[in-house]
């Protein structure tokens, strides 16, 4: 069996690099040749003699597709070549606010959240009006996020309105949420690694220096059981969004009562490797593997 996993061809690190390469071992491990390509080696086409993809060569048995280039995924989708996640999955967890949008009313739990009104760059707000009914209805400090972003670095802690304003007149023209603080998990959080439908691996995050608990900003992380709420919220949210795995992050409610806070569709594996020992990507290939199988790929 033959695979390809797509990474992001302009994000020039060593901790995106290591990991594709990681994944190429353990598909090895598990007889399946796996390639890496960035995904600038393929262009989605429109409009023209070009059927959706170019550059597409010999089509491989399945795509892991490690990027958020969702038009491209799509692409894939098209030539019907199997795409872990799915574009439309990967799409809901890349932007907050459809993350919120499609879980609502299908008894998740999850902070209050506002989503900002929409200006313009270089326009800005001509009136912060609209933080009347948020203040109304929560109290600060509140949290704002942008819509994209990763490891925590586009969140925000503002302790009253003259903060608000200034943070939200500094971010004006990007998509943002704003939401309420659960302060029992100030510093703290749960990653749940889901594959196929079932945890594979967890997390406690914590961090006494900032209200974010992630490993980038400073966070230290211990291997955490989880019990069944968590477990089973973890596994609905990735079936309501079509997700074969993805990195979970729960809040602690009162009552220990977990809370949804945000997920990731293509979580990165060294930490959780790191502080449990459990290689993410083992599942996740085996997963892939099993799948195509299933649909009658060699």
């Amino acid at each position: 069996m033959t695979g390809w996993l797509i990474e992001n061809a302009f994000l020039h690190t060593k901790k995106f690099s290591d990991q594709s390469a990681w994944y190429v071992r353990t598909a090895k491990r598990q007889g399946i040749d796996l390639r890496v390509f960035g995904n600038d080696r393929f262009l989605a086409a429109y409009g023209g003699s070009e059927d959706g993809l170019t550059n597409l060569g010999n089509r491989p048995d399945f795509v892991l597709f490690l990027d958020k280039d969702v038009t491209l995924a799509r692409a894939f989708e098209r030539k019907e070549i199997p795409v872990f996640n799915s574009p439309d999955a990967i799409a809901a967890c890349d932007d907050k606010s459809v993350t919120h949008r499609l879980l609502s009313g299908q008894k998740i739990p999850m902070p209050l959240t506002f989503s900002v009104p929409m200006t313009f760059p270089g326009v800005g707000y001509s009136s912060f009006s609209f933080l009347d009914e948020i203040q109304h209805r929560m109290p600060y400090p509140f949290v704002v996020k942008e819509c994209f972003g990763s490891f925590g670095a586009q969140v925000y802690l503002v302790r009253d309105r003259r903060e608000a304003e200034l943070l939200l007149e500094k971010l004006a023209g990007k998509p943002l949420l704003i939401q309420e603080f659960i302060k029992e998990s100030m510093g703290k959080d749960l990653r749940i690694h889901i594959v196929g439908g079932k945890p594979v691996a967890s997390m406690m995050r914590y961090n006494d220096r900032d209200f974010r608990a992630n490993v980038t900003n400073g966070g230290r992380m211990k291997p955490w059981d989880p019990d069944d709420r968590q477990a089973e919220l973890a596994v609905r949210v990735c079936e309501i969004l079509g997700l074969d795995f993805a990195g979970v992050d729960l809040l602690y409610g009162k009552d220990g009562r977990p809370i949804l806070c945000e997920v990731n569709s293509n979580a990165h594996i060294q930490n959780i490797y790191d502080c449990t020992g459990i290689n993410v990507a083992d599942s996740i290939i085996r997963y892939i593997g099993e799948t195509c199988r299933d649909r009658g790929i060699r």
